[in-house]
């Protein structure tokens, strides 16, 4: 632990911003939130340090929920990102771990990212652009969560390869905020605004 914490320490004094955690890279058995381990130190110590953890469930966010749980437990002070909206797919198994995700709403450190659209929406399920993510996944999440705790993304380099690519991407989510009853503070949270309070400011 007192190495991981070491070495993110040198890389924030480098300029980094944030942490990813991917839970497939722990040793088999293991929890991110291992009470002493290295996931649980450097969890506490990027709350210190104001940078945000992003977790990237790629096989469900099911699968570590209660891990989740821990590590938010553990150092409510650090931002926690949920990348590709837990990768809750539209189906059944999808549907029960979505339900799972909006009970992070409750915590005011959880942010969910709107990104990977064409993961979410599964192969054939929902083709872009992908208005069975917009009705199943991103309105809950935006009543849940509010503006404030979404942000956008695209999974580059991947989105190349699908409908759209990146600029589709963008321009999906962006239509999705075309809504009258959406603020333009609103807008401007969930296209850039959050990500800029947590990374800091986009330098042009």
């Amino acid at each position: 632990p007192a190495a991981a914490v070491q070495r993110l320490e040198e890389l924030a004094l480098k300029g980094f911003v944030g942490v990813r955690f991917n839970p497939y890279l722990w040793p088999e058995g293991c929890l991110m939130s291992e009470e002493g381990g290295g996931g649980e130190a450097v969890f506490k110590r990027c709350g210190e340090l104001t940078m945000p953890v992003g977790v990237m469930c790629f096989k469900g966010m099911s699968l570590h929920f209660e891990d989740i749980c821990m590590l938010i437990e553990s150092s409510p002070e650090t931002k926690l990102i949920l990348d590709h909206i837990g990768f809750t797919g539209l189906n059944e198994a999808g549907d029960k771990a979505f339900d799972q995700l909006l009970t992070f709403s409750k915590h005011d450190n959880v942010v969910v990212k709107i990104s990977a659209l064409f993961r979410v929406a599964g192969p054939g399920n929902d083709p872009y652009p992908y208005e069975g993510v917009r009705t199943r996944r991103f309105a809950p999440l935006l009543k849940a969560f509010g503006a404030d705790r979404l942000m956008l993304g695209t999974d580059f380099p991947f989105v190349l390869e699908e409908d759209g690519e990146y600029d589709g991407a963008v321009k999906v989510i962006a239509s999705w905020l075309a809504d009258d009853a959406i603020t333009d503070k609103e807008r401007a949270a969930i296209m850039g605004g959050t990500a800029e309070r947590l990374f800091g400011p986009w330098s042009k």
